[in-house]
């Protein structure tokens, strides 16, 4: 299953990204810039990323995680519902 996802993720973003390298945590991550995806094969956690025109960058993962963050600052949803923020002067959750 999970070669199975890499596969798709590499079919559909063929010509999105360009450069591709394992890191030393064992990471396949790929981009340019603009978008970038990648896939954890120690957690089977494969994700991509986008950054839109006003410098937002999106990134999902396979298992329902979304986060949308600028200047490290964001917000961030994950599969089970739960929401977390991050401001310049605060961050939580609920």
């Amino acid at each position: 299953m999970k070669i199975l996802v890499v596969l798709a993720c590499a079919m559909l973003s063929a010509n999105a990204f360009a450069n591709c390298a394992t890191n030393a945590r064992g990471e396949t991550v790929c981009g340019n810039g603009q978008t970038a995806g990648g896939y954890n094969r120690n957690t089977g956690t494969a994700w991509t990323s986008q950054t839109n025109q006003n410098g937002v960058r999106t990134s999902q993962t396979n298992r329902g995680g979304e986060a949308k963050t600028e200047n490290g600052k964001g917000v961030a949803r994950g599969p089970g519902g739960k929401t977390c923020y991050r401001t310049a002067n605060s961050h939580g959750c609920n």
